[in-house]
């Protein structure tokens, strides 16, 4: 079974933007300089995670990205990465050769307040990467649950999964072998995330029993994204649409035209990250795997009960002072 990155479309920045990420020069998370592009980056106000970074910043925390790799030397994430591993050439240099990896761990953790391009949603966390799917975005189930237990087994703390499979085969396998993987990552203390799916169809991508979180992806007025899948157990609703967020700064499949090393794509993919965010800020605050998808779980608002935002769209300041009141 081959599995793609959940994401839906792609758009660059224009040049103007692109030039204003890189025109302030270097810092880091201590300068205590605004980001850029910070005001594009709609995600992080609907998910009000600018207030919940006064309570938590996520420090002490691993997020490994199972994905196309990262980009080693981006001027937003160098210094924000650990080691990791690739499973595609089978070595330890998982550079990203498609694009989306580096999207999906910018969304996570890019440096915050130093002044370079876009803010991350934790500012505190490291990121694990983990290359598990090609140049051309696809990958097997086997390699998946490989990258996920290799994780977990060297310190992961969140492991988000932004990739799906479509069609019969999914609703037949509904997750395949990546069920004991993920159910291995939980036993060693990590919370796994995962992509919904981009199908705009109802689908339970993982057997029941499997503990994930499941996230679906929501437009800029909280409601459902066109694409979105949704009717996963417990699922809960993230950003999903025009997501701002770090690009190779080098061509690849993602960035044919587009080497400004930001840009914006949509998809479940963009929302999953956001919710291993709001996992580490959880993770930071001393709640082990099944505190934190439930706290997280808890705090999502529907108030309008729409059946494809599932249990609601995350809301990480009252998830992290749910946290802190415990």
């Amino acid at each position: 079974m081959r599995r793609r990155p959940a994401t839906a479309t792609f758009a660059a920045l224009t040049a103007l933007a692109a030039l204003a990420a890189f025109a302030t020069g270097c810092g880091s998370d201590d300068d205590n300089q605004p980001d850029p592009l910070r005001g594009q980056q709609w995600g992080l106000d609907a998910l009000k995670m600018q207030d919940a970074w006064s309570v938590s910043k996520g420090e002490d925390t691993v997020i490994a990205v199972v994905d196309t790799g990262v980009d080693p030397d981006h001027p937003d994430l160098k210094g924000r990465l650990v080691d990791g591993y690739d499973f595609v050439d089978n070595d330890d240099e998982p550079k990203d050769l498609n694009g989306h990896g580096t999207h999906v761990s910018g969304i996570a953790a890019a440096h915050t307040d130093n002044g370079i391009g876009v803010a991350g949603g934790a500012p505190g966390p490291k990121i694990m990467p983990v290359r598990v799917l090609g140049a051309d975005g696809s990958g097997a189930d086997a390699n998946i649950a490989k990258g996920i237990v290799w994780a977990a087994d060297h310190g992961a703390h969140v492991i988000n999964l932004s990739l799906g499979e479509s069609g019969l085969m999914a609703r037949l396998l509904k997750g395949g072998i990546l069920n004991q993987a993920i159910t291995h990552a939980n036993g060693k203390g990590a919370v796994v995330v995962a992509a919904a799916g981009n199908d705009s169809t109802a689908l339970q991508p993982y057997k029941i029993d499997t503990p994930v979180l499941v996230v679906n992806a929501a437009d800029r007025t909280g409601l459902p994204a066109s694409f979105t899948n949704f009717g996963a157990q417990n699922a809960v609703t993230a950003p999903g649409v025009d997501i701002l967020s770090t690009l190779p700064t080098y061509t690849t499949k993602e960035t044919l035209k587009n080497l400004s090393g930001y840009g914006k794509l949509s998809g479940t993919s963009m929302a999953s990250p956001y919710v291993s965010a709001v996992a580490a800020l959880l993770h930071h605050q001393g709640l082990d795997p099944a505190a934190i998808m439930q706290t997280i779980r808890d705090t999502a608002a529907n108030p309008q009960q729409i059946v494809k935002l599932g249990l609601g769209n995350v809301d990480a300041a009252a998830a992290v002072k749910v946290a802190k009141d415990k």
